[in-house]
This record gives structure tokens, sequence and C-alpha cells, in this order.
């Protein structure tokens, strides 16, 4: 036999030293070895703008982490302001409606140790058990040292993805400024074990033969939306699936224009038997939702004390994320994920304040971006869902972070938005929550009032919004029934 020389290979393998040396250390694929079809030429599999989530439990204080606004201020920040607010939530619809600009001059919210703690022996700083609630009805805060129920909040919701063909005509016929990302194609993947039961939290990834690539996480109910070309510009004939959660893997086929559900079976461990909640309240906290800010806030915590108790007693992380704008007192504070619901209503959503602001949009890039990469979220089998609530869309004009990548991330993620709609948001603001929401999966709820046009005419049945067809309550009772609704999709059957 002939032998080969040593020094034919010598170039092969100088190759392969400087590509492996060239290789990113912190590049890390959805998982090790991606299944490539033998005939299909050898692309890279991108990875993920995103770590996946990770954190085993939520058993910590509250924590605070703030990013300051006045480092950003364009025109500077005068800390002698008193606390003001952009224009109220009845003046900013009276200046919609004229065509004007509403603007006013920043200003500055008080710390929040400079927020009264509430009376000894108060119910609003401690758990609130079942038993202390009142029709499903919170204390409200303290006004001149009297303890009231809230205010009544009413709100309708649509939901985007089961009536898609409405949403498609809502975009076509707004045209506002936007993050462009095309969602007409769009292809139902239905992740389910042997005995048809479905597998939540799976990872998900799918990659064009393009090389482009999306990842995503079913739902408790086992199911991920997929819109390829939101993704993928070079419009791949045909995608690789991938599908693995406990270890165990498996693949399938997508191909363009395909009418059926992609439907994958992997034998992975069902939900467990006490559901998993993380729950983020992502909040506008900018001067013009001062008119609303403290019914929202009593609001808020009847939402966390009723989904603490629901019957099915769900192992529950809550987190906070609150943000203005440039050149306020902060550009957004969040408080990390905990199970302690007493502290977590005391340090982090009775201190709540709205102020500050200046121009219509805000910084909800910025808080989006928080809240998807820097809590800690849980895996294992989490349901994550955010509730957005907002009077303004984001703003555009201040480059990177941007809400439709981190948009992508949630869905990668397996966290679901859930947009509401405040008095005095726009067209913009509501078509930027709506396509949120409709992307990582999740709900559009507006608030509604007697007359829409004046938000201080109280609770009813009328909305600006671009909606039909929908139903109204209070947003408390709405909120929980939307959180119920998530959970009970992975309840054993």
């Amino acid at each position: 036999m002939k032998k080969r020389s040593p020094s034919r290979f010598l170039p092969c393998a100088l190759c392969a030293q400087f590509l492996l040396a060239a290789w990113p250390a912190t590049a890390q694929p959805l998982w090790p070895e991606p299944r490539l079809e033998p005939t299909r030429s050898l692309v890279a599999r991108p990875t993920p703008g995103f770590h996946a989530p990770s954190a085993t439990h939520c058993a910590r204080p509250v924590g605070t982490r703030e990013v300051p606004g006045r480092a950003h201020a364009q025109h500077g920040g005068d800390p002698r302001l008193e606390e003001s607010a952009k224009p109220s939530a009845d003046a900013r619809l009276e200046r919609r409606s004229r065509g004007e600009a509403a603007a006013s001059a920043p200003a500055l919210a008080a710390a929040p140790s400079a927020v009264p703690a509430p009376p000894a022996g108060a119910r609003a700083a401690a758990p609130v058990a079942p038993q202390a609630m009142h029709d499903g009805i919170a204390p409200h805060q303290p006004s001149h040292g009297q303890w009231t129920a809230p205010p009544v909040v009413t709100a309708g919701v649509v939901d985007d993805n089961a009536d898609f063909s409405a949403y498609l005509a809502f975009r076509d016929r707004t045209q506002v400024h936007h993050r462009p990302r095309d969602v007409r194609e769009r292809h139902l993947l239905e992740v389910k074990d042997r005995r048809g039961r479905p597998v939540g939290d799976a990872e998900v990834s799918v990659q064009g033969t393009s090389g482009h690539a999306m990842w995503a996480r079913t739902d408790a109910g086992g199911r991920a939306w997929l819109h390829p070309d939101a993704f993928d510009p070079a419009g791949s004939m045909h995608y690789d699936v991938a599908v693995r959660k406990d270890g165990r893997e498996t693949a399938a086929r997508l191909a363009r224009g395909q009418k059926s559900a992609v439907q994958v079976v992997l034998d992975a461990a069902t939900a467990p038997a006490r559901a998993r909640l993380d729950l983020v309240f992502l909040v506008d906290a900018t001067g013009s939702m001062g008119d609303e800010i403290d019914k929202l806030k009593a609001t808020l915590r009847t939402i966390t004390a009723e989904v603490a108790s629901l019957p099915s007693r769900p192992d529950i992380c809550l987190a906070l994320v609150a943000y203005r704008d440039r050149g306020d007192a902060f550009l957004l504070r969040s408080h990390d994920f905990t199970n302690d619901v007493g502290a977590f209503l005391q340090h982090a959503l009775y201190p709540l304040r709205a102020g500050g602001g200046g121009d219509y949009p805000e910084a909800m890039n910025e808080a989006l971006h928080e809240t998807v990469h820097q809590l800690s979220w849980r895996g294992d089998g989490a349901t994550r869902l955010v509730i957005l609530l907002a009077d303004a869309p984001p703003h555009l004009d201040y480059g990177a972070p941007q809400y439709d990548d981190d948009m992508l991330a949630a869905l990668g993620k397996g966290i679901k938005v859930f947009g509401v709609g405040a008095s005095g948001l726009d067209r913009q603001g509501e078509f930027i929550q709506r396509q949120i929401a409709q992307y990582t999966g999740g709900k559009f709820v507006f608030l509604t009032y007697a007359d829409p046009h004046r938000p201080a005419s109280g609770p009813g049945r009328e909305t600006v919004h671009d909606v039909k067809n929908y139903s109204v309550d209070t947003l408390d009772r709405l909120v929980v029934r939307l959180v119920t609704e998530e959970l009970a999709k992975g309840a054993p059957r």
C-alpha cells in the first residue's frame, strides 16, 4: 500500500485550527449538533441573541436596578423642577384630535424613598389573602390618611391571532411609523407527546435554506406561531424545524405556503403538577400617566393578589419594570423577580409614581429590552407573561435597542406580551403594542370609558382604538382571566 505523506494534510490542519481559533467563545448554538440533511450545503447555524431562561427560583428580596435618565439628556435636566406631568390624558386626547404635538418641559419625580410608607398594619403592606379581598377589590392607596376601595377601571381585549385577517386589515389601513416585520405568512407549530398531551416550554429552532434562523418556545398549550418572513429576508422555500426538551430532540420540515400546522411528537416530561408563573408589570411611569397611575396601581395590586390566590395556587414570581425617558430622573427602574408578594407590593409597586416625560414617545424600547434580557426568567416549564401598560409609543429615533428585535427574542424565550393601551395612546402606539402582542402570542387590552374622548368621564364600554367585537370587564378581572387561561393550557388532563 502506498504511504501518504503527512505534508499533504498540513494545509487542512492549519485551516481547521485557524477557524476554531476565530470562532467566538461566546457563540453557543441552541444545541450543539444541528441536524442537516446530507444533500444540503453546510450552512452554519446562527446563534440566538439571548440567553435561554435558566433561573431555578425567585426566592430573593426585592432588588432594584436603575438606569439614570439625565445622563442621556440632550438639553439637560434641572433637579429644582418640581414634579409635574406631561399633558393630562384628557388634554393629550384633545391635542391629538387637533393634530397638535403634545409637549411640555421634562419634570422630575421624587425618589421612592420620599414616598410615605402606608400606615402601620395597612393591608397593602402585606400579602393580601383571599379573605382580605372584598368583591375582588384590594385596598386603595391612602388619601389624607383614609383607605378606600380603588376606582373601577374598565377594559376590553382583542386576540389578533384568533382573528388574523382582521389584524392584517388593521395593519394595511394604519399607516404609521414603525419597525416593519412581515407576519402575513404564518404557520402554527404544535408539539405533543405520544399520548396527545401538549408539551409546553419546548425549545424550537427554525432555519431556512438561506441560513437565516429564528427561535421560539411553545406556550403551556404546546403551541407557537412561526412567521418566516419576519426573520428571513431571503424567502427560503423550506425550513428545518428542530424541537428539544429534557434532552430529547426531534425534527420536522416546513414548506413555504404550507396550510396545515407543523405537528411534532416529542416524548418529554409534561407540565409539573403546580403551575409556575413569571409575571412582569412593564409600566410607563411618565407624567401623562398621572391621571390614572394611582387607580392602575391599585388595579395591579388587586391582580397580583388574585393571581397569587388562584385555586391552582401557582408558584408565582413577580417583577416590575417602570420607565420614563431621557432627561428624566430615571430612564428605567426595574425590580427583579421575587416570590415575596408582600414585599413586592410595598417596595416595588406601592412607591410607583408618575412624573417626567416631556415629548410624546417614551423609552419603551429600553424597558422592553431590560424586561426580556435582564430579568431572571425561570426555565423548566414556567409560563412567562408581561403586562405592558403604556399611553405612548417608543422612541424610534434613539437607535438600538429596538422593540422588534426584542419581541423576536421574547418569542425565543417563551415570553408572551399583553399590551394594555391607556388613555391617550395614539394610533402609532396602538399599532406597536398590537405588533408586539401578536408576534409573541399575547393579546391587546385597552381601557374603555363612558366617553372615549374623555377619560375623566369614568368607566364605560367605549374606546378610541381601532377594534371591533370586544367584550368589556374591569381591568383586574380581565387580566386575571387572561393569566388563568394561560395557566390552564398546561393543566394536567
